[in-house]
């Protein structure tokens, strides 16, 4: 069983998703017309705008800080040492490519995700339901392909990383605070029953106020770092390009030049945004979007890998590489790396201050991951009351178990899971995207016309299969 996992993984994570996820993201750049960075003003307008009279979902910000919640992890503090460590300065750039073109990949599902969703039956005041497996079903009539798809999110997303997560902040807690990690399993999971046993409103009313606050203080402390250090800044984002294409050789133990630059910037890229993953388009679902139109969430979670890449990783990047204690090719790497770069910068307080952002990103991350099982617990139509409940405790009891042990197996499941849903995602969007097209070009042409865009499925009869006229009226 491990030989055949593992084989799955090479196949997924060494050939499919890194060159699918960066193919499907450039196709989607190019048939867009380069709009993530043409429209970014699109963006800021779509996730500022009130809240929409309907109560049915959650607001467009509310959805951001919850996809937020699960994008931005560990990974954005370790993933970008061990980046760092692996492929020299130059992966940082090659990072930043790979943002830029999920962006459009992230644009694309969620744009999906709202046109196919469904109001929850069961509740009078019940959210929207949505997500990958229920475009599959309803735009590509592949019910069962989004069962496989419904039952790898839960697998990976709602059990398994959300031991991952609460591991990380023992580790972090115990190393920092010397706190027993069974205490901290206890405290992680109360802290986390307390918020998914509300559903999916209280995830996101939490998410609103604790994401923003982890973000801008750990914002915050990089801008600092850059002050501190603000005539080493030039130089260094020069080296970082000319380390991308091998201009400049980067010290110590790099082997590979260009290519381990490239490689590791784009593993980090991809595996930190999770844009083409299917995973944020199940909470982009659930938003009221404002205006009425489906390409206006999916501009929402395009930020959401602007603001996970480019300004949170970017942080990272920048405190290790403005610091005495970055040594490409070192044995110095992941949390370590980063803990030791803001000691040098900050004094003892950095290790501190590196696992308290640790808590609050795995912790977040760990109720958006929930949100997202949510959905495809609907879709497999067990969302009831009971079925709810069990996933919920199931979900306490795998932080805790997390908590106390390394789930390195269970991890390498979970893993070749995500790289099912994820191959099962692209090629759904890849064979929708034509849809993806129309309604761009639909939301933009009602902006040339100096109309507030609004989305009529009656006006569209050719989207018509699969789509709740009752939403999109």
């Amino acid at each position: 069983m491990t030989t055949v996992i593992g084989f799955l993984n090479t196949i997924f994570w060494g050939y499919v998703l890194i060159y699918g996820l960066l193919a499907v993201g450039v196709y989607f750049t190019i048939r867009l017309r380069f709009q993530q960075i043409l429209h970014f003003r699109e963006m800021i307008r779509s996730i500022t705008a009130a809240p929409a009279a309907d109560r049915q979902g959650i607001s467009p910000f509310q959805a951001l800080c919850t996809s937020l919640a699960s994008r931005v992890g560990t990974g954005n503090i370790a993933g970008v040492a061990v980046a760092l460590v692996l492929g020299g300065p130059g992966a940082i750039f090659w990072m930043w490519m790979v943002a830029l073109v999920g962006m459009a990949t992230a644009y694309a599902e969620s744009t999906l995700a709202q046109l196919y969703k469904v109001k929850d039956s069961r509740e009078p005041d019940g959210v929207y339901r949505g997500g990958p497996a229920f475009y599959i079903a309803r735009g590509l009539g592949l019910p069962w392909l989004g069962g496989v798809f419904s039952v790898c999110l839960i697998l990976s997303f709602g059990l398994v990383f959300n031991a991952v997560q609460a591991n990380s902040i023992a580790d972090a807690m115990e190393g920092a605070f010397g706190m027993p990690k069974l205490a901290t399993g206890l405290a992680i999971a109360a802290l986390t029953g307390v918020v998914i046993f509300g559903g999916i409103r209280q995830i996101a009313t939490v998410a609103e106020y604790v994401v923003p606050f982890m973000a801008g203080i750990y914002l915050l402390v990089a801008i600092i770092v850059v002050l501190m250090n603000l005539g080493a800044v030039p130089g260094m984002l020069g080296h970082i390009v000319s380390n991308a294409f091998g201009l400049t050789e980067a010290a110590g133990g790099i082997t590979g030049g260009i290519a381990a630059a490239m490689l590791n910037g784009v593993k980090r890229g991809l595996f930190s945004n999770e844009a083409g993953m299917g995973s944020a388009p199940n909470i982009a679902a659930a938003a009221t979007p404002n205006p009425h139109h489906p390409s206006s969430q999916g501009f929402v979670q395009a930020f959401g890998v602007f603001i996970d890449t480019i300004l949170i990783c970017t942080c990272t990047a920048l405190m290790i590489l403005l610091s005495g204690v970055y040594v490409p090719g070192g044995e110095l790497t992941g949390t370590q790396l980063t803990q030791s770069a803001l000691a040098d910068h900050i004094g003892t307080a950095g290790p501190l201050f590196v696992a308290v952002a640790i808590f609050f990103f795995a912790f977040t991350s760990i109720i958006g991951n929930y949100a997202y099982s949510e959905m495809a617990m609907t879709f497999l139509g067990i969302g009831n009351k009971a079925g709810l409940t069990a996933l919920r405790c199931l979900v306490l009891v795998m932080v805790l178990w997390g908590a106390l042990q390394a789930v390195t197996t269970v991890f390498d499941l979970a893993d070749a899971s995500m790289g099912l849903m994820a191959t099962i995602n692209l090629i759904a969007i890849v064979a929708l995207s034509g849809t993806v097209v129309a309604l761009t070009r639909n939301y933009f042409a009602q902006r040339e016309e100096g109309r507030i865009p609004r989305f009529s499925i009656r006006e569209h009869p050719e989207m018509a299969k699969g789509v709740d006229s009752d939403i999109w009226s």
